[in-house]
């Protein structure tokens, strides 16, 4: 009996054993701090912190931090998916696999719109194709009712082809209508990604009853407590000449923005930026927020 529990014993330690480490056992498995770039002005505003002749010095990231999984959040029209779009089809025309998870753009409209992307990025269209992996589950139930037949799709396709990014516009699109659920989703999805190496980058959509210049997103702030950090994408209309003697433009003009509300891996910039959609439809990242109001007195 006594030599039972002993084995019983020792059987449920070793249970838990894998999930307890010695910090200095992680020095192997941590992941490298450097940038993934997007190709906008985003990658100068992640930075570390180095020792430079016996002064601590900034130096941007070089773009978002690799393998990181980031919550681009905004109010309708402020420019995520465009960004989001942008970003996979940069980093498919630098050679590096893109894993596309559509929950709201069916995949033949979505391939007309990174094609788009490509012809503006200066790029070879047939070199994105080959280096972009869509999974569509925008008309596919099975794949946004159940989280894990969406991760068993996502880690086949990452065993097949490779990707080392991920972008999913949207999130929201895989709870909709059962917010109460989540957090769990975000949290298998993400757990999935850092386990399969992907740097990542996770799109939202608000409720209308949620401030536009906050991180919170439909499901509440479950993707932002749960992701490595936050990018709101922003729009302000100018509404009253109080608007207008602000910023310098006339009644019925916006101004859209963006901000890096928080990330856990590295510092960042926590200025709000003024930011365009220009007329190839890329965003284009201008100045601080400050400065513009400034300018414009």
């Amino acid at each position: 009996m006594e030599e039972f529990d002993r084995k019983s014993m020792q059987k449920e330690s070793q249970k838990f054993e894998k999930d307890v480490h010695l910090l200095k056992e992680l020095e192997g498995k941590a992941p490298k701090l450097f940038g993934i770039p997007t190709g906008t002005k985003l990658d100068e505003m992640f930075f570390k912190v180095e020792e430079v002749e016996g002064k601590f010095v900034k130096k941007p990231l070089g773009g978002i931090p690799y393998r990181s999984v980031l919550n681009v959040v905004g109010i309708p029209d402020t420019g995520k998916s465009i960004f989001a779009e942008q970003f996979a089809v940069y980093q498919a025309g630098n050679g590096y696999r893109v894993l596309f998870v559509t929950s709201e753009t069916p995949a033949e409209f979505l391939y007309t719109s990174l094609k788009e992307k490509s012809r503006a990025l200066g790029f070879d269209f047939s070199e994105i194709e080959n280096n972009i992996v869509i999974i569509d589950a925008s008309q596919e139930d099975m794949l946004r009712e159940n989280t894990f037949s969406l991760i068993k799709t996502m880690e086949f396709a990452m065993k097949k082809y490779k990707p080392t990014i991920t972008v999913i516009d949207s999130i929201t699109g895989f709870y909709e209508h059962k917010e109460m659920l989540a957090r769990q989703i975000v949290r298998n999805v993400f757990n999935c990604l850092k386990r399969n190496g992907q740097t990542a980058l996770l799109v939202s959509q608000k409720r209308s009853s949620q401030g536009a210049e906050t991180a919170e997103a439909a499901g509440g702030l479950a993707v932002a407590h749960i992701v490595d950090g936050t990018i709101v994408f922003d729009k302000k209309l100018i509404e009253s000449k109080w608007d207008e003697k602000i910023y310098g433009l006339p009644i019925g003009e916006v101004i859209r923005t963006v901000r890096i509300d928080g990330c856990r891996l590295t510092g960042h910039d926590t200025s709000t930026w003024i930011m365009e959609i220009n007329e190839s439809g890329l965003i284009v990242i201008k100045e601080r927020l400050k400065e513009f109001v400034r300018r414009s007195k």
